[in-house]
C-alpha cells in the first residue's frame, strides 16, 4: 500500500511519478566532454607548411653575427659558479674546443653582490671587465639628447655586460649600469683575461679566427654586406656584388606526438547506438594529441617558440608586471606586420589590470570571427601553454607569421598512410588474443622561425603583482 502513496501527504498518488516514467523514456546524451580542450590559438594562428621528406631547411643570407645565447650557473649555497661549458655562449668564444681553458677562465670570474640602487659600471668609465648577470635585474641608463637620463634597456639573468674585453681593443662605457633589484654577478678583469690568453695557445688561435670574420663587410643587420651605389650623377664605376648564403643552414626535422588506443571488440560492436564508440574515443585521443602538439610548439628545447628567440629579441619587464610601455617594447622587437601576442590567460589578466590602473582600456579585433582583446591593433591571444613558473613569472610571445613574410610557421607533412586529418594518422594495428583491438595514433608536427625578428619574448612577466 506504501508504493502507491504520497510519502508526505500519506495519500494514494493521482498520476504515475516521474521516477517510474523515466524508465520508460530515453535519455537526451551528450557526446563525452573533456576539460583539457583548449582554444588552441596558436595551432590556429600558425599557417601550416608541408614539410616533404620529415624535414625543413631555411636557407638565408650569410651572416657574420655569431648567435649569442645566455649563460647559466651553477649554485651552492651563496656561492655562484659559472657552467664552463656555458661560456661558449659567448660570442667570442663560441666553438671553442678547448676545455681545460674554459675550466681555467671560469675560475677567473669574481662574485659580487650589488643592492637595488647601486652602481655597477659609470658611463664613461674603462670597460675593463667583463660583468655576467646570475641573478637580478639590471637597467642601463644613457644619456638623451638634452642631457637628461634615457633607459636603453634592462638585463636580467644570464645575460652581460662588457664582452668586448674578449675580442677589441680597450673602450668606454657608453652607459651606466644599475641594479634594479638586488643582484649577483660574476665579473672577470680585463688583466685575468688577457693573462689567460698569452698562456693558452688554443684561445689565442680561436679569437685570431673570431676576429677575422669582424673584418668582413656586413650591414645593419649582420648580413654579408651587397654593394650598391645610389644618389650618383654622371658615369662613375658601379659596385661589384653577390648575394652569399649561409653554408650551414638550419634544417627542421618533423616532431612525433604518439600513442596507442585500445577499444574492447565487445565495446565496439554491442554498444554503438546512439554514438560510434570508436569514433568518440578517437576524437578524445585526438584532442588530447592536440593539445600535447600545442605545448610541444611552445616548450620543447630543440624547435619550441620560447627557445628559438634570439638572443637580442628577448626582452625583460621594466617593474615586473606586464604594463602598456613593455607590450610597446615587445612590438618594437617584432616591428613588422607582426600577427598576435600570445600569452598566458593569467598574463593576459596582469596586463589588463595595469592598463585599468592607467585609465587605458584597449580595443577589441575580429579574429576569425571572434572578438578578442588586442593593443595598437595587434590580437592578444591566450595560450595556456605558456608556462608559469614557481614564482608566478611568465613569458609573452609577439609574431610575425606566414612563408611569404619570413615569419613564423607550423609544418606538418599530409598524405600520410592512413591519414584520418592532414598530419595525423590512424592505424589499425590488429586484434590481440584478449579481443582488444589497438590503434596506433601518430601526429607529425614542428616549427621553424625563418628570421630572427619574426618573433619576439617578453620575459619575466610578473602575476599577482601591483606596481
Amino acid at each position: 500500500m506504501t508504493d502507491i502513496l504520497d510519502t508526505e501527504t500519506a495519500t494514494p498518488a493521482q498520476s504515475l511519478s516521474t521516477d517510474a516514467a523515466r524508465k520508460l523514456a530515453t535519455t537526451t546524451k551528450s557526446i563525452p566532454q573533456m576539460q583539457g580542450i583548449s582554444s588552441r590559438w596558436l595551432t590556429r594562428t600558425l599557417p601550416w607548411v608541408q614539410a616533404a621528406g620529415g624535414a625543413y631547411r631555411v636557407n638565408r643570407r650569410r651572416t657574420f653575427t655569431v648567435g649569442d645565447g645566455r649563460v647559466e650557473f651553477v649554485t651552492t649555497g651563496a656561492e655562484v659558479r659559472v657552467i664552463p661549458e656555458e661560456l661558449r655562449e659567448l660570442a667570442p668564444l663560441r666553438g671553442l674546443d678547448d676545455p681545460d681553458t674554459l675550466v681555467e677562465l671560469a675560475n677567473r670570474f669574481e662574485q659580487r653582490e650589488y643592492a637595488a640602487g647601486e652602481s655597477i659600471v659609470e658611463a664613461g668609465g674603462p670597460v675593463d671587465r667583463l660583468i655576467l648577470i646570475a641573478h637580478g635585474k639590471v637597467t642601463m641608463v644613457g644619456v638623451g639628447q638634452y642631457g637628461d637620463p634615457t633607459t636603453l634597456g634592462v638585463l636580467a639573468n644570464g645575460d652581460r655586460l662588457g664582452d668586448g674585453i674578449l675580442s677589441t681593443a680597450e673602450s668606454t662605457w657608453a652607459f651606466a649600469a644599475h641594479a634594479a633589484t638586488r643582484c649577483t654577478v660574476l665579473a672577470l678583469s680585463r688583466q685575468q683575461f688577457q693573462a689567460l690568453v698569452s698562456r693558452s695557445e688554443s684561445l689565442s688561435a680561436h679569437l685570431t679566427r673570431y676576429r677575422a670574420t669582424l673584418a668582413h663587410p656586413r650591414d645593419e643587420n649582420g648580413e654579408a654586406a651587397i654593394e650598391l651605389a645610389a644618389g650618383h650623377s654622371g658615369e662613375p664605376e658601379l659596385p661589384g656584388t653577390f648575394v652569399d648564403y649561409d653554408l650551414s643552414p638550419r634544417e627542421y626535422e618533423l616532431s612525433v606526438a604518439q600513442t596507442v588506443l585500445h577499444v574492447h571488440t565487445r565495446v565496439s560492436d554491442l554498444y554503438n547506438d546512439p554514438m560510434d564508440q570508436v569514433e568518440q574515443q578517437l576524437r578524445l585521443t585526438i584532442e588530447a594529441l592536440r593539445e600535447r602538439q600545442e605545448s610541444e610548439l611552445v616548450n620543447n628545447r630543440d624547435f619550441g617558440l620560447l627557445h628559438n628567440a634570439d638572443l637580442s629579441q628577448r626582452i625583460h619587464t621594466r617593474t615586473g608586471p606586464p604594463t602598456p610601455d613593455d607590450m610597446d617594447e615587445l612590438l618594437a622587437t617584432v616591428w613588422k606586420e607582426p600577427t598576435a601576442f600570445m600569452a598566458h590567460p593569467k598574463a593576459i589578466a596582469a596586463f589588463g589590470q595595469a592598463c585599468s590602473r592607467r585609465g587605458i582600456y584597449p580595443q577589441h579585433v575580429d579574429m576569425n570571427g571572434q572578438m578578442v582583446p588586442a593593443w595598437r591593433g595587434v590580437p592578444v591571444l591566450p595560450c595556456g601553454k605558456i608556462p608559469v613558473s614557481d614564482r608566478g613569472t611568465t613569458s609573452i610571445m609577439l609574431l610575425r607569421t606566414g612563408e611569404d613574410r619570413q615569419g613564423v610557421i607550423g609544418l606538418h607533412q599530409t598524405g600520410l598512410p592512413d591519414e584520418y586529418r592532414p598530419g595525423l594518422s590512424v592505424r589499425r594495428t590488429g586484434t590481440d588474443d584478449k579481443a582488444i583491438t589497438a590503434y596506433l595514433v601518430s601526429a607529425y608536427y614542428s616549427a621553424a622561425v625563418l628570421m630572427p625578428d619574426a618573433l619576439g619574448i617578453l620575459e619575466d612577466v610578473e602575476l599577482g603583482r601591483t606596481d
